[in-house]
């Protein structure tokens, strides 16, 4: 089974990242041929300042691998560094209908929060699609918002294939339901475009502040709460033991719950959960030269598989003569 997601280096990478595509990547390391990389080109969209974007990806980099991603038993790369995918995301845009792309939701979430639009961001799915294709995946993880995209990129590979020829396998997403899509600080999407995120990797006083800013009602205290209803508890029993967990929902349901006690309890908790994974990040944050050597053997892996598949996209559109 090949398995292959992305990750955009477009700012701190947050918990919503982590449980909707990370920590699946890393858990399928040993059972099937996995593809992971950063998704510059995609970040492009919404970051234009050239230091931000290559220290951005780095820092992805280092995040990943830190959370357990072994380059020695997967493909990692940077998407730009496979030109491969932009000649094949020109090739499908020749054959993407336009109102495919008119009712993607994400270009219009994005552009009513205030996002430029731009052809980047309106031809985002195409990208996507090429990233699948080209590396012939099989399943994708994603976050619930990200369906959509797939079922793009298996249309644009169904057209592909009725009118040249059977080329494309079909991608199937992949989407735990338990952490389909992790609430931000404001109940919203978890999403670094909406400022609400709780970065995986920051300083204590940092995360204390982000977790204390979670948006919670003006219930009483000792009134019952709906706990499925509450981002924070959402957030919550992402990290807290099961024992725990039971306990504080009980304290929702009968009364007793106190929203300050939570979120305190609820940065302990993070902070151990991420620990050894943070000492890890900072010693590969200092050996800035050994990520680029993993990063550059990751791309000369995935070359190796795209560009054979990109010759038969050419030999079945007639590029190749």
């Amino acid at each position: 089974m090949r398995i292959l997601s992305g990750i955009q280096p477009s700012g701190q990478l947050h918990i919503g990242n982590y449980f909707g595509m990370m920590r699946p990547m890393i858990a399928n390391l040993d059972r099937s041929e996995l593809y992971a990389f950063i998704v510059d080109l995609h970040a492009l969209t919404s970051v234009h300042d050239r230091a931000a974007l290559a220290q951005g990806t780095l820092n992805a980099a280092a995040d990943f691998l830190a959370l357990g991603l072994d380059p020695e038993r997967c493909v990692f790369w940077v998407q730009s560094d496979v030109p491969e995918v932009t000649e094949l995301t020109w090739v499908l845009s020749t054959l993407t209908p336009m109102g495919l792309l008119e009712r993607c939701h994400s270009y219009k979430d994005k552009t009513a929060k205030g996002i430029a639009p731009s052809h980047g961001l309106f031809s985002y799915p195409v990208l996507m699609a090429a990233d699948i294709l080209l590396y012939q995946a099989e399943r994708v993880p994603v976050g619930k918002d990200q369906k959509q995209h797939l079922e793009v990129a298996r249309d644009i590979a169904i057209k592909f294939n009725s009118t040249f020829g059977e080329t494309f396998v079909l991608p199937e997403p992949v989407i735990d339901d338990a952490v389909a899509t992790v609430p931000g600080l404001d109940g919203q999407k978890m999403s670094k475009s909406y400022g609400n995120t709780i970065p995986i990797f920051t300083d204590a006083k940092t995360l204390k502040k982000r977790v204390m800013a979670i948006v919670t009602d003006s219930t009483p205290v000792e009134e019952p709460k709906d706990p499925d209803k509450c981002n924070l508890y959402n957030i919550y029993k992402l990290f807290a033991p099961a024992d725990r967990l039971g306990e504080v929902r009980d304290l929702y349901l009968n009364g007793g719950a106190m929203y300050g006690k939570i979120k305190l309890e609820l940065v302990d908790i993070l902070w151990e959960y991420f620990r050894e994974a943070r000492e890890r990040q900072q010693h590969l944050l200092a050996a800035s030269d050994h990520l680029r050597a993993v990063l550059k053997s990751g791309a000369e892996k995935a070359r190796a598989r795209a560009i054979p598949n990109l010759a038969l996209v050419r030999e079945r559109v007639g590029l190749a003569y």
